[in-house]
């Protein structure tokens, strides 16, 4: 990361220094790949459409969100209304560090001799021990903790957020399986199993609840 990125990136962060700007990002993220509209960012944060608006706006001023439109009503042609603007948040991270530090070069450049090296195995096993030292009583709860954005259903564990994002983009098969040996470890044990099941604008990995005999 450049100097002038690393500037870039803290301000975009310093726009959610305001607490009803942080929660209407919130709002948009909790809404995983699915757009969501002002109104239904209104109702979330109980405040008025026009107040709404203006923080979303700023978050995409920001570099935070991006801004798609269509009519919500499913209807087109004369007579079906504007198309509403609708959020969702962007695909790429911002991180921030001052002074500036290189901890994601590191990162791709560790990712890539453990790929040359064939030490994928090796790799795995470190993952899984690490998410075995934090053994999670609340999966969904320890999962959030780490910045997984998970969404629970009574039989199931999406998670919305991969942190492992650029380098799973570099370094896929690698990077996908550690963070299956991790969540793997996380849950030894519970009435959970971590499974692979990749699918667009969500992480790789997910919670199945195991099946009583």
């Amino acid at each position: 990361m450049t100097t002038s990125e690393n500037w870039d990136d803290l301000a975009a962060v310093t726009a959610l220094s305001d607490g009803v700007r942080r929660s209407a990002y919130q709002a948009v993220a909790d809404g995983g790949p699915e757009p969501v509209g002002r109104d239904e960012v209104a109702d979330t944060l109980g405040v008025g459409r026009t107040l709404a608006a203006f923080h979303l706006d700023k978050l995409v001023d920001a570099g935070l969100l991006q801004v798609s439109y269509a009519r919500r009503t499913g209807r087109s042609g004369p007579g079906a209304g504007r198309p509403a603007k609708l959020y969702r948040v962007v695909p790429w991270e911002h991180s921030v560090s001052v002074p500036p530090r290189a901890y994601r070069d590191a990162a791709e450049m560790l990712a890539e001799a453990v790929d040359r090296s064939g030490a994928d195995q090796a790799l795995y096993e470190v993952a899984r021990e690490q998410g075995r030292r934090e053994p999670a009583s609340d999966p969904a709860a320890a999962l959030a903790e780490r910045g997984y954005s998970p969404v629970a259903g009574p039989d199931r564990i999406e998670l919305r957020n991969c942190p492992f994002h650029r380098l799973a983009e570099q370094f896929p098969p690698l990077i996908c399986g550690m963070n299956l040996a991790l969540v793997d470890g996380m849950v030894a044990g519970s009435e959970w199993t971590a499974r692979m099941d990749p699918a667009p604008g969500r992480c790789c990995v997910t919670l199945c609840k195991n099946k009583s005999d």
